[in-house]
């Protein structure tokens, strides 16, 4: 990858807040289901996951950045599907947890050592730190969407509090992954590259990516 040009990095950054997004809206209904009241600790991991990638990828807070919005345009996309207004806890909730843990995430990376960045186990340490000021910060939602967080049965406890353990140990996992999944991915394109393949691939992967997972989700909500 051409670390000295960031724009070579919107494609896959499109692709990965589509497969994020998408994520949101299948898996989360799926979670709801049989998992409800941890659903939103295993998402932190997993949003967690795509924001390694993103950061990895392209070094920038504008990549992470761009992630964030494309999972918050898809989490909109699926809310007019369901006719839902965006001020619903079920849309602007989760849409400020994406941003808090983008927040998170970066505040953490920016304290850590760089060679710290390179270990595994940093990385499993930075993803459950993220993970943790991620799920605290969530209840200030209320401040933001007017809405308050969901809190445990019979206590005054946010579920985001009350599962933070699942958020973390689920993150410490999450996290190194992406860090493995975005090296798999510049190894993939240096190999395009070198095949002259790379240009045409970016020309329809990223739309075809973004096409493909709106098309699953108004399935999915038509079904």
């Amino acid at each position: 990858m051409d670390r000295n040009n960031p724009k070579s990095y919107i494609g896959i950054v499109v692709m990965l807040g589509a497969v994020w997004g998408l994520s949101e809206a299948a898996l989360g209904m799926w979670l709801r289901s049989c998992a409800s009241f941890m659903s939103g600790s295993i998402m932190t991991g997993i949003a967690l996951f795509f924001i390694a990638v993103s950061w990895i990828l392209t070094r920038r807070v504008l990549g992470v950045a761009l992630l964030i919005a494309i999972a918050c345009l898809f989490k909109m996309f699926d809310a007019l599907l369901l006719s839902l207004p965006i001020q619903h806890g079920a849309v602007g909730n989760p849409i400020f947890a994406f941003l808090m843990e983008g927040l998170a995430f970066l505040i953490l990376l920016s304290i850590y050592a760089e060679k710290k960045k390179h270990k595994t186990g940093r990385q499993a340490v930075l993803g459950g730190m993220s993970a943790l000021l991620a799920v605290n910060l969530f209840p200030l939602v209320k401040f933001a969407t007017g809405i308050p967080a969901c809190v445990y049965p019979g206590t005054t406890t946010p579920l985001s509090l009350y599962y933070a353990p699942i958020a973390v140990i689920f993150s410490c996992v999450t996290v190194p992954l992406g860090f493995w999944a975005a090296t798999k991915i510049m190894t993939l394109e240096t190999k395009l590259k070198e095949a002259n393949r790379i240009k045409k691939l970016r020309l329809i992967a990223s739309p075809a990516t973004l096409l493909l997972c709106l098309v699953i989700i108004t399935l999915i909500r038509l079904i």
